[in-house]
């Protein structure tokens, strides 16, 4: 606690020095100690921005923590990348601790995820532990307002998960008091949330803390059941160095925290149970000299090096080359995309027990609304397919935690247009993981979305995303035209060790839209992978005619390969079509190299083209390309409205087709 407090000390008596933002564990020391030492290194802890007497309690040093204090290059955690007290830790003699970001509650999800994937290891004996794993997910107190938080509970409860919810206290959200925010503190709160087992701990008494934590985790590690402990605690210190106490509490309010300062509390306890006070003393001063010299030790320690800032946006894949057999001898019978999808997932867990599969209606009743992962959940039992609640943000942000424990999680989004309430796990928790952890936490997942539309689906079920999704930068995207690719593309996200989103156009998945009959394909072999970025031409213009310069290149994907086939028999050899198959990694090599062959460009898209992902590639050719452009590129798309309209004259009105696309092509080649 002395150690807690000259940390703290030495931060504020130093500001120029400590001028990026943190927060320190003043008023918090007690029951972040008592917790702490709990732990063993088959656990799993996820502190939260405050939490810097766990971090010394579980075993690092001043001088590691204040290596990301000061954004150092050998912070352990980040490599320099993040705030203060942002730990992530595979270090083996201590309790792991995932990526953690700076937004309050969001470790509630990925953390109860771990929760999860320590239970699925335990069910299937994937692994043994020296002592029953217990996750703990920290909060502060106003942060359980979030609805993320109340998606953790209920999985948590629901399926009985080893995780124990710690929330501190403070009666502070920054300058928001606990009057303006809530309407009772989190003990009473998961009253709610039937099976989530609960207790009150007095967080600034160290004994009470202490007796309090070890019934808790003794609770956890023996029954395999939840546990909430709501510690009152107080905040001596700033919300952080940037929004400091005196710019919104009074004095009276600061006196009252002061008052009950775990540090104080425990010293007088001490005393009374008879320990020297000269003993304290010499504890307190040599704190302060520990954390003095960490202090000037590490204001001596390098920056990173600047051709560092691009490391470990993602982890190397395995898969760079296709390989397999796409077409096996002797195969006759073509199948539909929505099967392809299904073998493939199907050959992945007969090999990996680590794989599972989860998400709305995906189970065995229905096997998905588009009947997508049918048969799956009868061969494999509802342990590894089953069905959740609507809680997209739990099963996009759960696959943080299933992927750290070594599991292989594949979830699924309803729709696309349902994406939006994971979308925050997904850049906030997700796509930062490997980055901001240094490396250590790339999240290996699938996450599957029907995609489009046709027939009428509506606003609500007819969506594209892939622009905001291509707009977070750290996750993967796929987006497969035909059976084939679908399979190979699936098996390459596999064995990928970073988050890819599946974009799967729902009018290709049973080929019934007229003229998607070419996504009917021969079926890969098992072994069949095919890797990311890696455009296919799938028709070509006759050299005669590119001679004379008289030709175009189609740039598209997903729907667009339809169009573009269609269209393109008005204008024979004088167009070519290149399938990008991936958005992310993108093929811009191939694209770039045949668009200068070409002289003229159409890039593709489903969705509404204005500031769309085919916006800003037609861009980027046309500056990569512009020696050798006949004519501006081209970008079409929908219709800049809002969402696609239910009446299926409207829809039509809205979407590209063949038609508008040959009048394009038309406009183009005359010119």
């Amino acid at each position: 606690m002395m150690l807690a407090k000259a940390m703290a000390d030495i931060y504020e008596e130093n500001r120029s020095i400590t001028k990026y933002v943190h927060s320190t564990s003043r008023g918090h020391e007690a029951i972040q100690l008592a917790a702490a030492y709990q732990m063993t290194p088959d656990d799993w802890i996820s502190p939260y921005y405050r939490d810097e007497s766990m971090l010394l309690g579980i075993g690092f040093e001043p001088y590691r923590l204040m290596l990301q204090l000061l954004a150092k290059a050998e912070d352990p955690f980040s490599g320099g990348r993040s705030y203060y007290s942002h730990p992530s830790s595979l270090e083996e003699d201590k309790p792991k601790i995932i990526h953690q970001s700076s937004a309050t509650g969001m470790q509630a999800i990925p953390t109860t995820g771990v929760a999860q994937g320590i239970q699925y290891i335990e069910e299937f004996n994937l692994r043994n532990f020296d002592n029953n794993p217990v996750v703990l997910c920290s909060f502060g107190d106003n942060s359980i307002t979030e609805g993320e938080v109340s998606e953790a509970f209920q999985f948590a409860a629901l399926h009985q998960l080893p995780v124990i919810f710690l929330v501190q206290d403070n009666e502070w959200g920054i300058s928001v008091t606990k009057d303006e925010a809530r309407t009772s503190d989190a003990y009473d709160f998961a009253a709610g949330f039937v099976g989530l087992n609960r207790m009150r701990a007095d967080g600034t008494d160290f004994v009470a803390s202490y007796e309090a934590m070890k019934t808790a985790v003794d609770f956890v590690r023996t029954e395999r059941k939840p546990m909430l402990v709501c510690a009152s605690t107080v905040l001596i210190g700033h919300h952080t160095s940037g929004v400091r106490r005196e710019f919104y509490r009074d004095e009276a309010d600061l006196e009252k925290h002061r008052a009950k300062d775990p540090g104080n509390i425990l010293r007088q306890h001490l005393l009374e149970e008879g320990v020297d006070e000269e003993l304290l003393k010499q504890i307190t001063k040599k704190a302060r000299i520990e954390a003095e010299e960490a202090f000037e030790k590490a204001i001596q320690a390098d920056d990173p090096a600047p051709e560092t800032v691009e490391n470990h946006v993602f982890a190397p894949t395995p898969i760079t080359e296709e390989t397999g057999t796409r077409v096996p001898a002797g195969a006759a019978e073509k199948i539909v995309m929505v099967d392809a999808a299904i073998h493939a997932i199907q050959e992945l867990m007969w090999k990996h027990p680590e794989a599972l599969l989860y998400g709305q209606d995906v189970g065995e009743r229905i096997g998905g609304v588009f009947r997508e992962t049918v048969t799956l959940g009868a061969k494999f039992g509802n342990k590894r397919v089953f069905n959740t609640a609507i809680q997209e943000a739990y099963i996009i942000g759960s696959t943080v935690g299933m992927s750290a424990v070594g599991l292989k999680p594949i979830v699924e989004v309803q729709f696309a247009d349902y994406i939006y309430p994971g979308i925050n796990q997904l850049i906030t928790e997700i796509s930062k993981s490997s980055y901001l952890s240094h490396g250590k936490f790339p999240v290996s997942n699938i996450i599957r979305v029907p995609i489009g539309a046709y027939g009428g689906g509506g606003p609500y079920h007819s969506g594209s995303v892939e622009s905001i999704l291509a707009n977070i930068k750290g996750i993967k995207i796929a987006y497969p035209s035909n059976a084939a690719d679908f399979k190979g593309l699936l098996k390459a996200a596999y064995y990928d060790p970073n988050p890819v989103v599946m974009l799967e156009h729902k009018g290709l998945y049973w080929s019934k839209v007229p003229g998607t009959e070419d996504a009917k394909t021969i079926e890969p072999a098992e072994d069949y992978i095919l890797p990311f970025g890696k455009a296919n031409i799938i028709e070509q213009a006759s050299e005669s005619e590119t001679e004379k310069g008289r030709t175009a290149v189609i740039v598209t994907y997903g729907m667009g390969v339809y169009w573009a086939k269609e269209a393109v028999k008005s204008f024979e050899g004088r167009v070519e079509i290149i399938d990008l198959r991936t958005l992310i990694p993108l093929d811009e090599k191939l694209v770039f190299e045949r668009v200068k062959l070409h002289g003229k460009c159409v890039v593709l898209t489903e969705e509404q083209i204005q500031n769309s992902f085919a916006e800003a590639f037609a861009h980027r050719i046309t500056k990569a390309c512009f020696r050798h452009l006949d004519a501006p590129v081209e970008a079409m798309g929908s219709l800049n409205l809002p969402a696609v309209p239910i009446n299926l004259v409207l829809e039509k009105e809205m979407l590209p087709n063949a038609e508008k696309l040959k009048e394009k092509l038309k406009e183009l080649l005359n010119n």
